[in-house]
């Protein structure tokens, strides 16, 4: 199984900080996610990882939103990235294997 199965995303960006917030389409999956999504398998999921990684937990929303500093290499108006904005890291974080 994986995350998309559970979640959908949504990402935003604020200089060179990038955040995705996980959604659990029904609360009931929200502890699972808990468990599975931790700080450590995000950043590594990322493949280049952020200089650090935050999370809060939103049990009333059924979700998680991570804070990831240093994600978009120099921020929008400053990075040469494809995708300066980071929208595609939802997409990669959601084809995450949740397997523990």
């Amino acid at each position: 199984m994986r995350l998309h199965d559970l979640a959908h995303g949504r990402t935003g960006d604020k200089g060179d900080v990038s955040n995705i917030s996980v959604i659990a389409y029904r609360r009931a999956d929200f502890g699972l996610l808990r468990d599975r999504l931790t700080v450590a398998r995000v950043a590594a999921r990322l493949g280049h990882p952020p200089e650090a990684v935050t999370r809060y937990d939103l049990p009333q929303l059924g979700a998680l939103n991570f804070v990831l500093r240093g994600a978009l290499k120099g921020g929008v108006t400053r990075s040469l990235a494809l995708d300066a904005h980071g929208k595609c890291l939802s997409s990669v974080l959601l084809d995450m294997p949740l397997d523990p």
